[in-house]
């Protein structure tokens, strides 16, 4: 862990006279944008679970009724509307924060228009689409999904992977996790606490991390949880709340999902922390979203999770995550699911352009509070002036980029390889290929 200091030595503000109105619209942006507080507003209560499993188990069936009225932030979403109004996009910090006041309006508007088609839209301009093609690539996080499915597919076929053990209760699983995670924030206690209305096994704040009561965790989870919860998500808040200017950095606007979901996934495999079955889960999610879009309903989504080989347990939580705040009946859905592998796929191809335009600096960026890939290049001169601090918390994987720039480079190469031309056996057969071509060579 590289620990760094954060207070600037001189006053930014001083050699850029508009700065001083945009941080004062950066501070009333950080206090609108807690107001605004989305998997709180869209969690589904226990006794859900609870009723619909009961009914499945009966051979009876029926859609949830989760209660998750629309929100009222009619006066957020005026608040916002004057900012935006007011903001110089000519500016540099002024076209960030626009960008963030954006976002945070979509937010609102999404919280407001819950169970309806515009739930899903608004979703979608925070999140993404899993059916997406950027105008630079030939193909979708959908069609990687399903590339990733098809091959763990066979993987998971093998009797040579093991199942995952999820025997450790949350209580004792949450000591672990703690013994892991204190050496790290020396400055900055976090603790890891137990909720019984959590959606998912985990969630980060820049204070607590929060633990399903009720979940079994196994080995494996101890390391992505460290990586993914802790050292990305809890560490990026916590350096963005230690930013002497900018308060938006520690507050995590919208905006910035796709990238923090997509480091702290990124966090996962580089360490080694990714197993198959984790990473086929987040491949799962995009292609049951994408099925639930064209209009599959909660429970064709439940069953196809459970048939892929999740619990009854976790299929209804995994299929919960799709449908929070839209329509059980199909497409209008909460599309965060695929903000996961769609990240992962963005923040690789931007570290692999970065490493290769000799432009490391900019990874530093990522760990200085919530941004986004975009925010790396337009906020990236203001580390010299001061307006932006280092980070406190770096992971150790991050400390060093020509240890990421070794392993990016390898598995690029590797991918040239094709395996589909040839099976173990082949590796006999080339030898005595080698062999025979010597021997020729030689009496000739």
């Amino acid at each position: 862990m590289e620990l760094l200091t954060s207070a600037p030595a001189s006053d930014p503000t001083r050699d850029d006279p508009a700065l001083g109105p945009l941080l004062e619209v950066d501070a009333r942006l950080a206090k609108l944008g807690g107001k605004i507080r989305i998997l709180s507003g869209l969690a589904w209560p226990i006794e859900t679970e609870t009723r619909f499993l009961e009914g499945w188990r009966a051979g009876k069936p029926e859609l949830p009724a989760p209660p998750t009225p629309p929100q009222d932030h009619a006066e957020t979403i005026a608040a916002l509307d004057d900012i935006l109004q007011r903001l110089d996009r000519g500016h540099p910090v002024g076209d960030w924060l626009y960008r963030t006041a954006w976002s945070m309006r979509v937010a609102a508007r999404m919280l407001s228009s819950i169970g309806t088609p515009q739930f899903t839209e608004c979703s979608t301009l925070l999140y993404g689409h899993p059916s997406t093609q950027y105008r630079s690539q030939t193909t979708t996080t959908a069609h990687s999904a399903a590339q990733m499915l098809a091959i763990t597919d066979q993987l998971l076929g093998s009797q040579y992977v093991p199942r995952i053990a999820y025997d450790i209760p949350a209580p004792d699983f949450s000591e672990m996790l703690r013994k892991r995670i204190d050496p790290f924030f020396t400055d900055d206690p976090v603790k890891v606490v137990l909720d019984t209305e959590l959606a998912s096994k985990a969630a980060a704040g820049s204070k607590v991390i929060r633990l399903r009561a009720d979940a079994l965790f196994s080995q494996l989870d101890l390391d992505q949880l460290v990586e993914h919860e802790a050292f990305i998500h809890a560490g990026t808040l916590l350096n963005g709340k230690h930013q002497p200017w900018l308060r938006c950095l520690g507050t995590g606007s919208p905006r910035t999902t796709r990238t923090q979901e997509g480091l702290a996934t990124f966090s996962e495999i580089i360490t080694g922390s990714m197993d198959i079955n984790r990473l086929r889960r987040l491949a799962l999610r995009v292609v049951r979203l994408q099925e639930a879009l064209e209009g599959a309903d909660f429970i064709d989504v439940f069953k196809a999770f459970l048939a892929a080989g999740q619990s009854e347990e976790d299929s209804y939580r995994s299929a919960a995550r799709i449908f929070r705040g839209g329509d059980v009946r199909g497409r209008v859905c909460f599309t965060k699911d695929g903000a996961y592998l769609e990240g992962l796929l963005l923040v690789t191809a931007f570290i692999k352009r970065a490493l290769h335009e000799n432009r490391g600096d900019t990874l530093r960026l990522l760990f200085c509070g919530r941004v986004d890939l975009g925010d790396l290049v337009t906020l990236a001169p203001y580390r010299a002036s001061g307006l932006i601090a280092p980070p406190r918390y770096v992971p150790p994987w991050a400390q060093h980029p020509e240890r990421v720039l070794a392993t990016l480079a390898f598995s690029t190469a590797a991918q040239a390889m094709r395996l589909d031309t040839f099976d173990l056996g082949r590796f006999s057969a080339v030898e005595d290929e080698l062999m025979a071509g010597a021997e020729s060579r030689a009496t000739s």
